[in-house]
């Protein structure tokens, strides 16, 4: 006898960088449906590797934000900056297998390749006759311990193409030599890469449904070459189109005036938030008031839209 499908466990995981807005509520909500609509699992983990930019009491805001929108979550909440010792870790594994080298190219010397056509990042792809030809053993715990490091520290990807199914956008294959080519996972100043830390962190957690903005795409292939690396299972992907502004416009976490903060200082309804979102989504056929629960036994990939949604501004 079969044994039953696992349930799934998903996540939701903001950078603490700026208030939620109306793209980041709607991934959060297709997330959060993806979860529940299966009895599943859904965590919160606080992407906030990229110290520099993170604003200190923002995590709690957008916790705050979800809350009042009716999201919950059953695990959590997990810091990225308190699991360097994990990406280490991880690190240590690939350089053993000779999956990363040091990268001491200039910003300069990557420019030179202009000419290249370039990959899903606005750079020309980092070509394979950059890779050192030798490297001495125990380089990576040298200059891991080198009062200033003085290198980037590259994944050597695979020449192969990379095939998986997006529950949104279909069937997909990228040759991420061609696209992007050997990728950073630690940069010169010590910050651990996003590609990284995603990657372990998922790993870690058992994530195996991973839902996320389109802008995201393109990370993909790149992150299933890592998990293979690491020795784990790619999981299930999908990612939701964005939301864009009234003119059309990408929205930032700096623009307040679709967050949903600023949406509930308005006084604008959750439960009219919620409609608007659904119906965005495709899972409503007109925004009608209503609580994310209502909208369980109403979710399907099939369902989800690919357009970008326009913000309103008035409610």
């Amino acid at each position: 006898m079969d044994s039953p499908p696992r349930a799934p466990r998903g996540r939701y995981a903001p950078s603490p960088t700026g208030p939620i807005h109306l793209g980041n509520a709607r991934t959060a909500l297709a997330a959060w449906l993806s979860v529940r609509s299966r009895g599943g699992t859904f965590l919160w983990r606080l992407e906030d590797i990229d110290t520099p930019r993170v604003v200190p009491g923002m995590a709690e805001a957008q916790q705050a934000d979800l809350a009042w929108l009716g999201l919950d979550w059953d695990e959590g909440i997990c810091v990225q900056s308190q699991r360097t010792a994990f990406y280490e870790e991880a690190l240590d594994r690939l350089a053993t297998a000779g999956r990363l080298f040091p990268c001491r190219r200039s910003r300069k010397d990557l420019q030179a390749l202009a000419s290249a056509p370039h990959g899903p990042e606005t750079e020309a792809p980092y070509p394979a006759s950059f890779r050192p030809q030798h490297l001495a053993p125990g380089w990576y715990d040298e200059l891991r311990r080198a009062a200033r490091p003085d290198a980037a520290v590259r994944f050597r990807v695979d020449d192969r193409p990379v095939v998986w199914t997006d529950r949104v956008y279909g069937p997909r294959v990228e040759r991420v030599d061609q696209t992007v080519g050997d990728f950073v996972l630690k940069r010169r100043d010590g910050l651990y890469a996003y590609q990284l830390a995603v990657v372990v962190d998922d790993l870690a957690m058992g994530v195996d449904d991973v839902v996320r903005g389109a802008d995201l795409l393109d990370s993909t292939a790149r992150q299933i070459q890592l998990i293979e690396a690491l020795g784990g299972t790619p999981p299930a992907y999908a990612h939701v189109q964005l939301v864009v502004g009234p003119e059309g416009e990408k929205l930032s976490k700096r623009d307040r005036g679709l967050s949903l903060a600023s949406l509930r200082l308005e006084g604008v309804p959750p439960e009219a938030l919620t409609g608007w979102l659904a119906a965005s989504l495709g899972l409503l056929d007109r925004p009608e008031p209503c609580q994310p629960g209502d909208l369980v036994p109403l979710f399907a990939w099939g369902r989800i839209r690919r357009e970008e949604a326009r913000g309103q501004e008035t409610w």
